[in-house]
């Protein structure tokens, strides 16, 4: 019998019981769940949702879970509870930061097919922040919490290290929670900065020398593609003259997406594909990267290859393209591409949807008196 349905087993006979205790593995240990008093020196002073580190996950180790939670539900009804009982079970307590980030890893990559994507995800959510830990000493709420305060408030950066950090904190059953610190980042508040218009796009395409390069600048500018899925596209599909893309694979999948100027299909010939031949067995960070910088260094455009992609999106709301649509071809939830697009969007933007909706003809009328 697989330790899952152990587990699952264990916890009905508690919640059959009423004992309000759960079984919970995290990594490659078995812990206890329940309501129990603040630890010392938390700064806490209610009862709250908390763990207990008690053995190794195997079946032994759900047995003795088990055992454990019996005597635990005794203790938190005859408040006889006392955390210096259980402060050798903790993770945190008995391994260096550098172990237990290994074990937090081992156990991520459990949990998710370990690919480019997730490779990538590893990488820039959780090792760039791990690698300011001191990997010898051994992790505290203390240090978790200076840490955090170290980094600027109210940015995407304080609110990746609350999560990650978070994340961390739970693995090793140490009772830290980083709300607090998070701020009030989001999307919503990053500082709006000038696009190229869609003149500045058309003059620096003429200006890339290398055809297959500025092939690629040609169909990320018409399509708003992110940069890595340049190659994941269906090409047979485009050569044919169909201005209606496919991306087959990339960050979020299969999706199709319409061109927007669609004269621009034309006029940068998308039609005659002329791709470069980079390495595409690697993460999509790094195949996007790799654009970005031989347009930019090479090329020396004067806005973030990145910025084509923004430009797409303020252009659909020109044409009056519905925001769900929008979203959708951009391979974004509605509520991200709003959040996220809003920045972007400034009045003379709303100046053109304006003028582009008085000149439909079949617009509201007021009435004539």
């Amino acid at each position: 019998m697989d330790i899952d349905k152990r587990i699952r087993e264990a916890n009905g006979r508690l919640r059959a019981n009423n004992y309000g205790i759960t079984i919970e593995q995290l990594g490659g240990q078995i812990h206890l769940r329940a309501t129990l008093p603040p630890k010392p020196n938390s700064g806490k002073t209610g009862w709250h949702q908390q763990r207990i580190s008690i053995a190794p996950a195997n079946a032994d180790g759900v047995k003795i879970a088990e055992k454990e939670a019996k005597i635990l539900r005794v203790r938190l009804a005859t408040r006889t509870f006392d955390w210096a009982d259980h402060t050798a079970f903790s993770v945190g307590a008995n391994q260096n930061i550098g172990q237990l980030i290994e074990d937090f890893k081992k156990d991520y990559f459990q949990r998710r097919s370990e690919n480019f994507k997730s490779q990538s995800t590893w990488k820039i959510e959780y090792a760039s922040v791990f690698k300011i830990l001191d990997s010898s000493s051994q992790l505290t709420a203390e240090m978790l919490k200076q840490v955090i305060l170290s980094t600027q408030p109210d940015t995407r950066t304080r609110k990746r290290f609350c999560q990650t950090l978070g994340a961390l904190a739970k693995f090793a059953g140490i009772d830290f929670d980083p709300s607090p610190y998070a701020g009030n980042y989001s999307p919503k508040s990053r500082q709006p900065r000038d696009l190229p218009n869609d003149e500045l796009i058309v003059e620096w395409y003429y200006k890339i020398q290398d055809v297959r390069w500025q092939w690629v600048y040609g169909i990320l500018a018409t399509y708003g593609l992110r940069n890595h899925e340049v190659f994941f596209l269906d090409l047979k599909a485009l050569r044919a003259g169909n201005q209606v893309l496919s991306v087959l694979q990339g960050k979020t999948g299969y999706r199709n997406i319409w061109p927007f100027h669609p004269e621009w299909f034309d006029q940068f010939g998308l039609q005659n594909v002329k791709i470069p031949n980079i390495n595409c067995d690697r993460a999509n960070s790094d195949i996007g990267a790799t654009v970005s910088q031989r347009l930019r260094r090479n090329d020396g455009i004067p806005f973030k290859v990145y910025d084509l992609r923004h430009c797409w999106a303020v252009r659909t709301l020109e044409y009056g393209i519905d925001i769900s649509l929008a979203a959708q071809q951009m391979g974004h939830s509605l509520a991200v591409h709003s959040n996220l697009y809003h920045t972007w969007i400034q009045a003379k933007h709303h100046q053109r949807a304006f003028e582009l909706a008085l000149s439909k003809t079949d617009r509201p009328k007021p009435p004539k008196i």
